[in-house]
């Protein structure tokens, strides 16, 4: 689990100020490029399908228009999830089991990190 969160930290720390001088666009194709080559890297043939088709899409259809509005959703569903985590970290809380409350205290830093991600993206 932490490493994993460390990776998202260095992924997202090396890609941060490339991906701010892009247009929406660039920034998803650049999202699903690596996304393609940790698919690659890990041999999963299904994955690496699905980010192919996703990648033809986005250079097909994508609009600065459409990516910005993808992207402003994206922020409200990711700010939905923090705010669900931050219930269900109360609701343990209020049971008091400490495994509950653990987990749910992970889940919920998991959520706020994307979040600040994706937030970060627009600076």
């Amino acid at each position: 689990m932490k490493s994993r969160i460390a990776l998202a930290i260095v992924l997202f720390s090396f890609s941060a100020t490339t991906l701010a001088a892009m247009s929406h666009c660039e920034r998803k194709e650049q999202n699903i490029k690596r996304q393609l080559q940790y698919a690659q890297l890990h041999g999963n043939s299904y994955r690496i399908a699905g980010l192919d088709r996703a990648l033809q899409k986005v250079r097909t259809y994508c609009t600065d228009e459409n990516a910005l509005a993808d992207y402003r959703q994206d922020i409200a569903d990711k700010r939905e999830d923090v705010a669900e985590r931050r219930q269900e970290l109360a609701e343990a809380k209020a049971i008091g089991n400490a495994k509950k409350i653990a987990k749910r205290e992970r889940k919920l830093a998991e959520a706020e990190l994307e979040l600040k991600e994706l937030e970060a993206l627009n600076d």
